[in-house]
């Protein structure tokens, strides 16, 4: 078991006691950064994912100047529906697009999940490679899309207003598309295990378009998928994060599914879902990322209300409730983590 000078964020996933709270922030190797920028200006987006020392470089810069409890491999949920045979480019201000799209049953044979190990190497560097650098600062996280959130992709071939190509497939050909889940999942759970192998101290699974369904179908296209994947993640005692963005319906089966911290959107009051579901997992959110366009007072402001909501003990990692965007000042995100470091304490 490796030696961390900080632990506090896996502690925190097992509901240790600590000393204050942890925090780390969804998307913090990014656009926000000009560092990350000057990285950027030189490599396009797949390239800095795909080259070990730019992911590298990269998942190292908020730990240094921002000062956050964990680190998050710089990659893309996206880098698994390519390894299955689906090519995509990140298009500049729009977003993914892929080359293809799956809109027929005979499609399926074009996916091929063989030499996954191979396929993703590029991550699997990655990860090493960060760990050395890291050297025991702070715990590496290692991701991935659910199951549903990337069949959404693969099926709409990239954003998408209404949804109406995934939705569609899971009303009018349902055995087709648990077909399709059942075989992503067997590819998230061996990327997720192979990401551990290589040093990942904790997985997320960002289950960003599960929200679009209605409870039922939630629980039958995407919730049944993630337990899948997290009763077949090998671990030893790496903690799993289910990231749930607009589920308000299912909290207390996301908290039975297996994963040892929920993380919720910032539409919840914290308080409440510990009320619901606090003695079985760990919390993770769940400021509203706008806050930070704020000054420093109402940042404090903000970040105390969800300590506040929380309240007193361990089992609360701070973050946003999605990803920071790309147009905040590095100086309150830097703001905000020094201002949950120091008002937390008072909570432990």
């Amino acid at each position: 078991m490796e030696k961390l000078k900080n632990d506090l964020f896996l502690r925190a996933c097992k509901k240790e006691q600590i000393d204050r709270t942890p925090i780390w922030i969804m998307r913090q190797a990014g656009r926000y950064l000009p560092e990350y920028r000057k990285v950027r200006v030189n490599s396009d987006f797949k390239s800095m994912v795909k080259t070990p020392e730019l992911a590298t470089e990269v998942t190292l810069q908020p730990v240094d100047i921002i000062g956050v409890d964990a680190a998050i491999i710089f990659s893309d949920i996206l880098v698994i529906p390519e390894a299955l045979g689906m090519n995509y480019e990140m298009v500049e201000s729009r977003g993914p697009s892929f080359d293809w799209t799956i809109t027929h049953e005979s499609d399926f044979n074009r996916l091929s999940k063989s030499d996954l190990s191979d396929k993703l190497s590029y991550v699997f560097d990655a990860v090493k490679l960060t760990k050395k650098k890291l050297n025991g600062r702070v715990p590496l996280i290692g991701f991935s899309g659910s199951p549903f959130t990337l069949l959404t992709y693969m099926v709409e071939g990239g954003g998408s207003k209404n949804f109406s190509q995934i939705k569609s497939l899971i009303f009018n050909n349902p055995e087709f598309a648990h077909k399709l889940l059942e075989f992503i999942s067997e590819a998230v759970s061996e990327y997720l295990s192979l990401k551990i192998k290589c040093g990942v101290n904790a997985v997320q699974i960002f289950d960003t378009w599960g929200g679009l369904l209605s409870p039922d179908l939630y629980k039958e296209f995407s919730l049944k998928y993630i337990k899948k994947v997290i009763d077949n993640v090998e671990r030893t005692d790496e903690p799993i994060i289910s990231y749930a963005k607009g589920i308000h319906h299912s909290l207390i089966e996301l908290a039975d599914s297996g994963a040892d911290v929920v993380s919720i959107d910032w539409t919840h009051d914290i308080g409440e879902v510990r009320k619901l579901i606090g003695n079985k997992v760990a919390l993770q959110g769940n400021m509203d990322p706008t806050v930070l366009y704020a000054n420093t007072d109402t940042i404090r402001r903000e970040a105390v209300k969800v300590l506040d909501s929380y309240g007193h003990g361990s089992g609360h990692i701070f973050n946003l409730g999605h990803g920071i965007l790309p147009d905040i000042s590095p100086a309150n995100t830097k703001a905000l983590v020094d201002i949950v470091k120091e008002e937390s304490k008072r909570y432990h």
